[in-house]
């Protein structure tokens, strides 16, 4: 049985009525990277930060999402593979951390501490669900047959804690017990084998911290119904697929209360190949399946910093109009900033992402949220 994550409220169990079968119940799963611990954090996140403003809430999505990469140790922007030394995205990388340090009131080298707050708290929980699973009763009890035969510990990896401790000898006054060197060696492992989840949790995040941030701001949740990964059929207005068809799900999706307005929203941290097809098939999929002959909006929302990628999506249209209604960044001055850096590559089309972001086609999400607060 899972064991619940720290900090997670435990519901009392219910007590049996006389004469009632007892039925038996499966304890809901609560992951790390789950979805409930997710909102957890994000509530212990607002709940400590300063009140929420439109011209700075995407500095809340930084401190969220943004991480570093470790191959080079600065904030990641692009592909790890070019952003490394000799690379035209290397001293674009550096011009960006610099400038993101700077605007979240903290030096290049404390930045890491200061980004990728859901990440490294979900680990955290993740590390010390394992411990204590590690720990537990039902674990204890089926280890007791093989007690005094020598049976590693869960966590043990006698090499790496020696790798460990004699970097940081010199430091030590002692030894650490055998036990404090199980839950060093849990942690790291845990941090190092779980770093290729970052990108299962930064999809639903990004999806989640916007959806939070347009909560926490009374004009947007006063006018607006606000519900992430919805069921394209159970937004008003759209049929169910064919059946046996997968279902088709909403990355964010706003209902404007005054009129019912649908603005469909897919949130994408970076734009691949891939997912720029995904556009076509989405609008594809719901424009085929509005069944009132009512607009609706169809939002792309993403932190890409390839500028032909975001050329591309200001440029995608549908018969003779913009496939997207708003192309929004979390903040277009990163990118702007990076290529005004040096370097140059194949894929430099930033001349038009520069008069994109001068036309407002190409929107800093504090643009686009005052415009849902202005047409609220």
């Amino acid at each position: 049985m899972t064991e619940p994550l720290p900090g997670m409220p435990i519901p009392p169990a219910a007590k049996p009525q006389k004469g009632v079968p007892r039925q038996r119940t499966r304890k809901k799963k609560v992951t790390a990277f789950g979805a409930e611990n997710r909102g957890r954090l994000l509530d212990l996140y607002f709940s400590e930060a300063d009140e929420l403003d439109p011209s700075t809430a995407w500095k809340h999505i930084y401190r969220l999402l943004l991480s570093i990469d470790r191959t080079i140790g600065l904030a990641h922007c692009y592909e790890s593979n070019r952003c490394q030394p000799g690379e035209a995205w290397y001293v674009r990388s550096l011009a960006f951390h610099g400038w993101v340090a700077e605007q979240l009131e903290t030096t290049p080298a404390e930045l890491a501490n200061q980004i990728d707050w859901l990440f490294r708290r979900a680990i955290v929980d993740l590390a010390s669900a394992k411990i204590s699973a590690a720990r537990s009763k039902r674990t204890l009890k089926e280890r007791e047959p093989y007690e005094g035969m020598g049976f590693p510990e869960p966590g043990d990896d006698p090499e790496l804690a020696t790798v460990i401790l004699n970097a940081v000898e010199p430091w030590l006054a002692g030894q650490p017990p055998q036990t404090a060197q199980q839950e060093l060696v849990q942690r790291v492992l845990t941090y190092v084998k779980q770093e290729n989840k970052r990108r299962n949790l930064i999809g639903e995040a990004f999806e989640d911290s916007i959806a939070a941030i347009l909560h926490r701001i009374p004009v947007i949740a006063a006018a607006y119904e606000i519900n992430t990964r919805t069921r394209l059929h159970n937004i008003r207005g759209f049929s169910r697929g064919p059946a046996k068809h997968k279902e088709d799900i909403v990355d964010l999706v706003l209902i404007r209360k005054r009129d019912q307005r649908r603005l469909l929203v897919t949130a994408k941290w970076s734009v691949r190949a891939d997912r720029e097809k995904q556009f076509d098939s989405e609008y594809a999929t719901y424009t085929g399946r509005e069944d009132l002959g009512e607009d609706f909006d169809y939002v792309c929302i993403t932190n890409e910093f390839d500028s032909a990628r975001l050329v591309r999506a200001c440029e995608r249209r549908s018969g003779n109009q913009n496939q997207f209604t708003d192309v929004v960044h979390v903040q277009p001055e990163g990118p702007a900033l990076a290529y005004r850096h040096g370097g140059t590559d194949r894929e430099d089309n930033s001349g038009p992402m520069y008069r994109y972001i001068a036309s407002g086609r190409l929107s800093s999400f504090a643009g686009w949220v005052n415009k849902l607060a202005a047409s609220g």
